[in-house]
């Protein structure tokens, strides 16, 4: 059994400002790190064992050859990562304010323009799951009409489909109702949805668990987990719902906290027949179990790709 999965998405720098509590404006110093929803969820399967695959576009620079390097490092497979010589890698600029909230500057760049003829259509028919998970894939052309229709061709193929709408506030600003529509088709094609609490609300419109997730299997989601921070994750199936607690750890930094769940998910469902753990919700609760390991650890440590334990890591925490 091929038990590769493929992420895709956007690939980028994320430049912190490391001065604290301070604006973009005053903000001098800066760290420069690879981000990027599904990369983070590559190099979760791959530093945990799993094979991972990751298809997006950065631009043919020095920040673009620095992202393939530092997955190449990680053992993701990166040779459906197009190098784009017109458009330069997308940038974030992060800091810190005084009063908490983020101060956030986002240069779009190659990212936004993967076409349907960048993707390797023999590899993408060879994957075993689909991983779409990214924050900026819906925003624009071309890159949404390639993510949507990637979507569709893997569902009418019957492949196992994963979804994360990873909704971020900096990038729809005002155009909130675009992103729940476009969310509502992604989670129409998908086996599995991954939300964060806010984001079941946002999509759904209710604060029940019970009641937004009984909307997405409407939808057409098999499986929906709902990451609730240090409570775990509410796990629901069309027939069953249990929350999965996690563990107790002390955080430090929570990003890339969710994207390494998803990884650690995928990683544990690709050891066997996908369609099948879907029906196996006891399967389904150790899954979970473990990713929410995975995530808390994360959570310990800075960074996003950084912060991701090995499967040793995870499995001395008992």
């Amino acid at each position: 059994m091929n038990s590769s999965i493929i992420c895709i998405g956007e690939l980028l720098i994320d430049f912190f400002c490391t001065d604290v509590e301070i604006d973009l404006v005053e903000g001098r110093n800066f760290q420069k790190q690879a981000g990027g929803a599904p990369a983070n969820v590559c190099a979760t399967i791959s530093k945990l064992g799993g094979t991972a695959l990751f298809s997006g576009k950065v631009g043919n620079d020095p920040f673009g050859h620095f992202l393939k390097q530092t997955l190449e490092e990680l053992k993701v497979d990166t040779s459906m990562v197009v190098m784009d010589d017109h458009h330069p890698t997308t940038l974030a600029f992060v800091s810190l304010k005084a009063n908490g909230e983020r101060d956030f500057v986002f240069n779009r760049g190659a990212d936004a323009f993967l076409k349907q003829e960048d993707i390797d259509k023999d590899k993408l028919n060879k994957a075993m799951l689909y991983h779409f998970g990214s924050a900026t894939a819906l925003l624009s052309e071309p890159f949404q009409s390639t993510y949507l229709n990637a979507m569709d061709t893997a569902k009418n193929e019957g492949e196992f489909i994963s979804f994360d709408p990873n909704y971020r506030v900096d990038l729809w600003k005002n155009d909130i109702h675009t992103f729940i529509d476009l969310a509502k088709q992604g989670i129409s094609f998908s086996d599995l949805v991954k939300v964060s609490d806010e984001e079941l609300k946002i999509i759904t419109g209710k604060s029940d668990l019970a009641e937004g997730t009984k909307s997405l299997h409407q939808l057409g989601a098999k499986v929906v987990a709902v990451t609730l921070g240090k409570e775990g994750t509410y796990l629901s199936t069309i027939k069953k719902s249990e929350i999965i607690p996690s563990v107790k750890v002390k955080s430090i930094d929570s990003t890339g906290a969710g994207d390494s769940f998803v990884g650690a998910t995928l990683y544990q469902i690709a050891k066997q027949d996908p369609k099948k753990v879907i029906e196996d919700f006891e399967y389904l609760k150790k899954v979970i179990s473990f990713s929410n390991k995975v995530a808390a650890l994360v959570c310990t440590k800075v960074g996003a790709i950084s912060a991701i334990p090995t499967l040793e890591e995870v499995m001395d925490l008992g």
